[in-house]
């Protein structure tokens, strides 16, 4: 690290552990977060991305596995948060040999890390790190696995939206609101069809030109540009794309009334952005909040829960959602501190069980 130690990077987040696994007979550089174990094993997604620098790829992975442990406490799981990453591009220069070579080095730690999807890996390679581990979730259903996490995550960010939506207005119904979508991959695509089918006035962008307008078509929603889809006049914007879209330079520009979508990490300097959101009046629905659909039915997978159980812990994305709008309100603090402070105080009182 050129900037900062590996216990610098660590020590602002109380982060647990950090491994590293480099074997270069496969080309595996692969990293492993863990942030906080006290509610149960760490469990976060594989990452494959050509990360710039090392550094770079270990506070993408330290981020993301703080998130996780967020996200577990709000949804009342019991799994702690971790991250993987590997250094790498995903489209050539992944293969099974290497996954499977990731996988000997998730199941070197002893379950204390459960592997599952994110970017740049897909569910063919967590078969390949299940050859090698059992400390695997998010597996198709064939091999008896959850099957596809999207619309699950889809899922819980329709609910969020939708508390957002009755916190502000005082009902819930979807029916001519106006929600942009920015991004409309899988998480995308499935959300856009959830609101449309609630009559919402639905836009979408994304960096695809030809799969924005498919979707457009097939949804009847309207296309609109990219890089400028959080400019719109609009009850919601939905970043479901990258991360750190709401952040100094978009706020002042941004005309919407709530922030809710399935993009992990969307704010870009958390404090400042924070206070330009609540300056300017816009409601923001935090991801670790309402992004937990897909963290669910691997949790749901891993306790061998039915269909059922996993639609009713999706459900209840909505009633954390509003207590956390509630919390926020009357003790006057922002929703993304009443949504930490929430989080927090589980794992604390869960902290004194364990004792």
């Amino acid at each position: 690290m050129q900037n900062a130690s590996v216990f610098d990077l660590m020590a602002p987040s109380e982060h647990q552990n950090l491994f590293f696994c480099n074997d270069p007979s496969v080309g595996l550089k692969a990293i492993i977060a863990i942030h906080d174990t006290t509610l149960g094993p760490a469990i976060g997604g594989v990452r494959m991305l050509p990360y710039e620098s090392e550094e770079e790829a270990v506070e993408d992975a330290l981020r993301l596995s703080k998130a996780i442990t967020y996200k577990s406490s709000l949804a009342g799981l019991n799994l702690g948060g971790g991250c993987a990453v590997i250094i790498g591009n995903n489209r050539t220069e992944k293969s099974e040999v290497l996954m499977r070579r990731f996988g000997k080095f998730v199941k070197g730690l002893n379950g204390n890390f459960i592997a599952s999807i994110d970017v740049g890996t897909t569910q063919r390679d967590l078969e390949y790190i299940h050859a090698e581990t059992d400390y695997v979730a998010g597996l198709p259903t064939s091999m008896n696995g959850g099957g596809d996490t999207t619309v699950f995550a889809a899922r819980g960010v329709f609910y969020g939206i939708k508390a957002s939506i009755k916190e502000l207005y005082g009902d819930d119904s979807l029916a001519g609101r106006k929600i942009a979508v920015q991004g409309v991959g899988s998480v995308g695509e499935q959300l856009v069809s959830m609101l449309r089918a609630e009559n919402a006035r639905v836009y979408v962008s994304d960096m695809t030109e030809e799969r924005k307008m498919k979707v457009a078509a097939k949804y009847k929603a309207e296309p609109i540009q990219y890089s400028t889809s959080y400019e719109l006049d609009v009850d919601v914007y939905a970043p479901c794309a990258l991360g750190g879209t709401v952040n100094a330079d978009t706020v002042p520009k941004m005309r919407c009334k709530i922030i809710a979508g399935s993009a992990n990490n969307q704010l870009k300097d958390e404090e400042r952005t924070i206070q330009l959101l609540k300056e300017h009046n816009i409601l923001y629905t935090p991801d670790f909040l309402i992004n937990s659909g897909a963290l669910i039915s691997c949790y749901s997978e891993l306790e061998g829960y039915g269909t059922d159980r996993t639609e009713s812990l999706i459900r209840n994305i909505y009633s954390a959602t509003r207590h956390v709008l509630q919390t926020s309100r009357e003790e006057n603090i922002t929703t993304f501190q009443a949504a930490k402070q929430l989080a927090e105080k589980r794992i604390a009182d869960m902290a004194k069980l364990r004792k």
